[in-house]
C-alpha cells in the first residue's frame, strides 16, 4: 500500500519508508498526530478493524477502535509515547462491526520534517494466542468442575471468544472435542441474533452481573450443522487475577417447548369448545324457554279450574309441577344469561332510568313472598326520582336477585331495601339488609363464584342454582358498578350495589 497523502512535514523519502512498512506488514500500522487523530492507516489496519483510510482520516482513534473502558488507558499511553518515545502493552480493541479483539500495542514517537511530533502505533491481533493461554489456565482450574455440570457450560473471555467448553456443550451444539475453543460465542447463535449480541456482550463486560436461568428471554442456539433449537441461558461473571470471563450455562428446552405448545393447543381446543358451548346456550334461549312457559301456563290454567274442578290430590300434584317448572325456568334463565355474558352476546340498552321506580317495582313483586314467610319487608327510598343512565332490565334483575336471596335465606325477622343517592346523583347505592343466617367468613371468597352455594348443608336449606350472585356481579360490572357485602354467620347480611364515585 502507498500513502494517498504525504503527512504534513514529511519528505518523500520518509513517506516512502512509511508506505513500504505499511504495505508489507499484516499488523495494523496507524500514524497519529499529537491529539490522537489518524494521519495514516495501513492495509493491515483495514483488514483487522474493517475501516478504510477514507473512513478514518482525521478522526480520533478512540472514537474508532478503542472500547469505552479503555479510553483513559489509550490517552495515557499516547501521552507517554509523546513524552518518552514509546512503549508496549496489551489491550482490547473494537472492530467496525462491534466485535472485540486482543492486541499487542507498540507506540513510537516520530517527527515530521518540520519537527512536529507524531505517534506511530503498531497493533497486532493476539486474540488466538490469548485464548490459548487463557484456555490452558482455565482447563487446569475448572475442567473437572465443568465436566460435572449437567448443563452445557461455555466460558468466554472479554472479547467473546470461547476459552473452554465442557463435553455437554460440545455435544449440545454438535462439535468435536476441543473444536469450540477459540471460536466466537456468536457462532452458537442464529445469524439474526449475532449483530445485536455483539453490543449486548460488550455492555455485559462493562457491567457484569448474574442472570439466572429462565429469565423470560426467548433464545435459540445454532448447532454446527445449522439447525436451531430453543435454549435457556444463565450468565455468571468470573474474574481471575489475569482477566475477566463470563460463564454461560446452556440448557436445551426443546422438550419443554413441545409440551408447552401441546398444552397451548389443548387449551385453545378447550377454549374453542367452551366458546361453542356458550354460543350454543346463548342461542337456545327461545327453544328452551318456550316449552317451559307452556307447561307453566297450562298448569296455571288447570289450577284456576277453568277446564273444570280438581280434587285435592290433583291440585297438589299440579302445584308440584308448577313449582318445579318455575324452578327449572329460573335455572335455565340464569344459565342462558351467564352464557350470553361469557359469549359477549349480552346487549345493554343504556337510557335514563328512575332507580326509585325499579326498587318499588321489585319490592311490589317480592313483598308477597316475604309475607308468606312471616317476614317484614321495608323499603326506604328518596321522595324524588333518582335518575341514572343504565340498563333497566339488568338493574331490575340485580336488585331482584339480591332481595330474593335475602328473603330466601331469612327465616325470622325481616328484609330492608334501601336506595340512597347524593344530591348530584354522582353516587347511587342500593342496599339489601336481612336478619337471615349470614355467611361464614370461610365462604366469603367463593360467594360470587359460578354454581357456588353457601349453607347448602343446613337442614331444609333453600334450593338455588348457585348462579344468582355470580350473574348479578357480572351484570353490575357491565353497568359500571359493583356489588359488595358484609355478613357474619348467624347475624344477617348486607349486600350493596354501588354506582359512581367512591
Amino acid at each position: 500500500m502507498v500513502l494517498t497523502r504525504i503527512p504534513k512535514g514529511f519528505n518523500a523519502m520518509e513517506a516512502e519508508a512509511l508506505a513500504l512498512m505499511a504495505s508489507q506488514s499484516p499488523d495494523a500500522l496507524i500514524l497519529l498526530d499529537g491529539q490522537g487523530h489518524v494521519v495514516h492507516w495501513s492495509g493491515g489496519a483495514d483488514a483487522i478493524f474493517g475501516y478504510r483510510l477514507d473512513e478514518v482520516r482525521d478522526r480520533a482513534l478512540d472514537d474508532l477502535v478503542v472500547p469505552t473502558d479503555r479510553i483513559d488507558e489509550h490517552h495515557q499511553r499516547l501521552a507517554e509515547a509523546l513524552a518518552s518515545g514509546g512503549g508496549t502493552y496489551e489491550s482490547v480493541r473494537r472492530r467496525k462491526d462491534g466485535s472485540l479483539l486482543y492486541v499487542d500495542v507498540s507506540t513510537r514517537r516520530v517527527h515530521a520534517g518540520d519537527g512536529t511530533a507524531l505517534v506511530l502505533v503498531a497493533e497486532k491481533d493476539v486474540t488466538l494466542i490469548r485464548v490459548l493461554r487463557d484456555a490452558k489456565r482455565m482447563e487446569e482450574r475448572f475442567r473437572d468442575l465443568l465436566e460435572s455440570m449437567p448443563d452445557g457450560i461455555v466460558m468466554a473471555n472479554a472479547t467473546g471468544h470461547i476459552v473452554i467448553a465442557n463435553t455437554q456443550a460440545e455435544r449440545l451444539f454438535g462439535y468435536d472435542a476441543g473444536e469450540l475453543r477459540g471460536r466466537s460465542v456468536d457462532t452458537l447463535l442464529p445469524q439474526r441474533y449475532r449483530h445485536a449480541h455483539v453490543g449486548h456482550r460488550s455492555n455485559y463486560f462493562l457491567q457484569p452481573r448474574k442472570r439466572a436461568m429462565g429469565s423470560g428471554l426467548d433464545l435459540a442456539g445454532r448447532r454446527k450443522d445449522g439447525s436451531e433449537f430453543p435454549i435457556e441461558i444463565s450468565l455468571s461473571p468470573l474474574r481471575t487475577e489475569e482477566s475477566a470471563f463470563v460463564m454461560s450455562a446452556i440448557r436445551d428446552i426443546s422438550d419443554r417447548k413441545r409440551i408447552e405448545k401441546a398444552l397451548q393447543e389443548k387449551n385453545q381446543e378447550l377454549a374453542d369448545a367452551n366458546r361453542a358451548k356458550d354460543n350454543f346456550l346463548a342461542g337456545m334461549s327461545h327453544e328452551l324457554r318456550t316449552p317451559l312457559n307452556a307447561i307453566i301456563g297450562f298448569t296455571g290454567t288447570l289450577l284456576m279450574k277453568l277446564p273444570g274442578p280438581l280434587n285435592d290430590e290433583q291440585d297438589k300434584q299440579l302445584r308440584t309441577v308448577q313449582s318445579s317448572a318455575r324452578h327449572l325456568l329460573a335455572l335455565i334463565n340464569d344459565l342462558l344469561d351467564v352464557s350470553k355474558i361469557e359469549a359477549g352476546k349480552v346487549q345493554m340498552f343504556i337510557e335514563p332510568v328512575d332507580c326509585r321506580a325499579v326498587v318499588d317495582e321489585v319490592a311490589a313483586a317480592l313483598r308477597p313472598q316475604a309475607q308468606d314467610k312471616g317476614l317484614t319487608f321495608d323499603v326506604e327510598v328518596p321522595a324524588h326520582p333518582v335518575m341514572r343512565d343504565t340498563d333497566r332490565r339488568a338493574l331490575r334483575q340485580i336488585v331482584f336477585n339480591l332481595a330474593g336471596n335475602a328473603i330466601k335465606f331469612t327465616e325470622r325477622g325481616g328484609v330492608r331495601l334501601t336506595l340512597q343517592a347524593d344530591a348530584a346523583l354522582r353516587r347511587v347505592e342500593i342496599h339489601v339488609d336481612d336478619s337471615g343466617v349470614g355467611i361464614p367468613e370461610a365462604d366469603h371468597d367463593k360467594l360470587f363464584g359460578a354454581f357456588s352455594r353457601i349453607n347448602n348443608t343446613r337442614p331444609n336449606a333453600p334450593e338455588g342454582t348457585g348462579l344468582g350472585l355470580h350473574l348479578s356481579q357480572k351484570l353490575a360490572e357491565l353497568l359500571g358498578g359493583r356489588i359488595v357485602f358484609h355478613s357474619e354467620n348467624g347475624k344477617g347480611s348486607r349486600f350493596s350495589l354501588t354506582f359512581g364515585e367512591a
